[in-house]
């Protein structure tokens, strides 16, 4: 039996405000709306006083939260930062960066080498470094965008479901999800953004990957935090997209199903900088965001997204009290 998609927002997104969004990235003291790429090379380390930066991000948590933490660690070492975090979707995130409207975000190796840079998402490394040294190659030859500060964070696309439903149903892998497809397509329900349902790397791939067809799956369209109230308590939906690091997860007490043949990527978090920034501020550039990436395994992230999405917290004194924390504020 087949279905076609219910494309039902349960939270409006509307188009419109992500094109203002991105219309807004930029710097009034620039005429490219970037940072200034003549600033020459900060001297002293991390001393970056008198050159200016406009930080971008997604729209997600995690993202926000990576935002503040960028914004917040150019500040402390003396740069003036535009704050434009919380642009709506990849695409326009990575727009921006390329037309000079943001000078940075944090962006994550898997989606740059199969949504950015437009590789087959089954041919790429498995080895963390491997990936990021392929896309950070190719993305400054094709596009002089710079990749650093690699973290050690893995935010993999996951499918999950209420523990009470993953006994119920049977389901612990990917290859059970795909057999109750088969089986029990009603049962196989889906909660997804528009991202995961459309990206080569999303359902579409996990389908071919795993013999199913997307078109079997009533899948659901929504705002990714409604995957947290749908998911839980049976609503729309039995399974749904969720981040490795989201900390949403334990709280609800819900179940990663185990990507059983390895389908998705690594997602590790790096630095993306525009060329021309990033060469004018190399050495305290590096010498700020390397320690801080390194201090970003899977499980931190998903403590500090917790402490948005779970405790209620805003991004920014997240950011702040974990720079604090761990030394990387002056």
């Amino acid at each position: 039996m087949r279905y076609a998609k219910k494309r039902v927002r349960l939270t409006a997104v509307f188009a419109g405000l992500a094109m203002v969004a991105l219309a807004a990235c930029g710097s009034d003291d620039s005429s490219d709306g970037g940072g200034d790429p003549t600033t020459e090379p900060a001297a002293g380390g991390s001393d970056l006083s008198g050159a200016s930066f406009t930080v971008g991000s997604k729209e997600f948590t995690e993202q926000l939260i990576m935002g503040q933490i960028t914004r917040l660690a150019l500040e402390d070492a003396g740069a003036d930062v535009t704050d434009e975090t919380g642009i709506t979707g990849t695409a326009n995130v990575r727009k921006a960066l390329e037309a000079g409207q943001i000078d940075t975000y944090w962006e994550y190796t898997g989606t740059g080498f199969g949504e950015i840079l437009g590789n087959e998402i089954t041919e790429a490394p498995t080895d963390q470094q491997e990936l990021f040294d392929t896309v950070a190659q190719m993305d400054l030859e094709q596009n002089n965008i710079q990749w650093t500060a690699l973290a050690p964070v893995n935010n993999t696309y996951a499918l999950a479901t209420a523990s009470s439903t993953s006994e119920e149903l049977g389901v612990t892998t990917m290859s059970d999800y795909a057999g109750l497809v088969g089986s029990d397509p009603d049962g196989a329900s889906l909660c997804a953004a528009s991202e995961f349902i459309n990206r080569s790397d999303g359902l579409p791939g996990v389908a071919k990957a795993y013999g199913f067809e997307p078109a079997d799956v009533p899948t659901t369209e929504v705002d990714l935090s409604l995957v947290f109230t749908e998911v839980p308590s049976g609503g729309s939906c039995n399974f749904g997209e969720v981040f490795a690091t989201d900390g949403r997860i334990p709280a609800n007490e819900m179940v990663v199903l185990e990507d059983d043949k390895a389908f998705f990527p690594i997602y590790n978090l790096a630095l993306t900088v525009t060329k021309d920034v990033y060469d004018a501020n190399a050495e305290a550039l590096d010498a700020i965001f390397n320690p801080i990436a390194e201090a970003l395994d899977t499980e931190t992230l998903q403590g500090l997204n917790a402490q948005v999405d779970v405790d209620g917290l805003l991004p920014e004194e997240v950011a702040e009290a974990w720079l604090e924390e761990n030394g990387f504020l002056g």
